[in-house]
């Protein structure tokens, strides 16, 4: 009797891959396996590729002190600190670029992919919020009124009636337009803050209006003005914003965010733009 040919044990289909199940093991073609790292390589350099990309900030010089150019054409400003303290924080590394970018077109330029984030005193609100993703806040702010030192206007209502420049599409823009209809010709819009307080100072607006930290510190270089913090304004946060869905990079921001808070470079940040304990820590 012929001696049975030894075969090689089958392993249980339930304890194979279903794509492998029944099959014998066969080493791989040289020309697949050489593929197959290629891709593999391909895929890593991309990876760092993207990861290690410029990042593509926008921000409107046209707010200090939280951007603006200086004398030399160098945008700075509390914004400016915060965004480069965040690349540098818990070693991330991140390659920014600070593009000068006016308000009205900034969050167009982040839709089309002109730019990767904006910092720009955004506020968080919700209807932002369908459209975005925002960190944490990292200012606490709320809406001013700016008005002649002789004005007798004691709050927001009292404006019916009266012209008021709003930055287009800010806060204050949909405040107003809430207010007293988003049609009304009294609310005069224009593309910054400078624009607004001019208007104000030159007499051709009653009034005009904005966020705290931009506002006051206009009105403060402008003698013959003064703010009015109506009560009726809601506590805001200006947010870094992102597209929506892009968690990888808001996730980077939020934890660079957290590690500026908790090694005290917000509070150093901070005191340098408005001479002052800040009001977010």
């Amino acid at each position: 009797m012929r001696e049975a040919l030894k075969r090689k044990p089958k392993i249980p289909a339930h304890h194979m891959h279903p794509a492998t199940a029944d099959k014998e093991d066969l080493p791989m073609n040289p020309i697949r396996r050489a593929l197959a790292l290629g891709l593999a390589a391909a895929t890593l350099a991309f990876g760092a590729q993207a990861q290690n990309r410029e990042l593509t900030v926008a921000s409107s010089a046209t707010y200090a002190p939280f951007a603006f150019e200086n004398k030399d054409k160098q945008i700075v400003g509390f914004d400016i600190d915060i965004i480069n303290a965040i690349a540098i924080a818990k070693q991330q590394g991140l390659k920014i670029k600070i593009v000068n970018t006016p308000f009205t077109g900034i969050f167009g330029a982040l839709n089309n992919g002109d730019v990767d984030l904006v910092i720009s005193g955004v506020t968080i609100n919700e209807k932002r919020k369908q459209s975005y993703d925002f960190t944490p806040p990292y200012f606490a702010a709320r809406q001013l009124i700016a008005l002649p030192k002789n004005s007798t206007v004691s709050s927001l209502k009292d404006l019916a009636g009266k012209k008021i420049a709003v930055v287009s599409a800010s806060t204050a823009d949909d405040i107003a337009s809430r207010e007293f209809g988003k049609t009304n010709p009294n609310i005069r819009r224009f593309e910054s803050t400078p624009l607004i307080i001019s208007e104000l100072a030159g007499g051709g607006v009653d009034a005009a209006m904005g966020n705290n930290g931009v506002l006051a510190y206009r009105v403060a270089q402008t003698p013959e003005l003064k703010t009015l913090d109506d009560k009726s304004f809601p506590e805001e946060g200006f947010g870094i914003v992102v597209k929506k869905g892009d968690k990888a990079l808001l996730d980077k921001l939020t934890a660079g965010l957290a590690a500026v808070r908790a090694d005290g470079s917000y509070v150093t940040i901070y005191k340098k733009w408005f001479n002052k304990d800040p009001n977010v820590r």
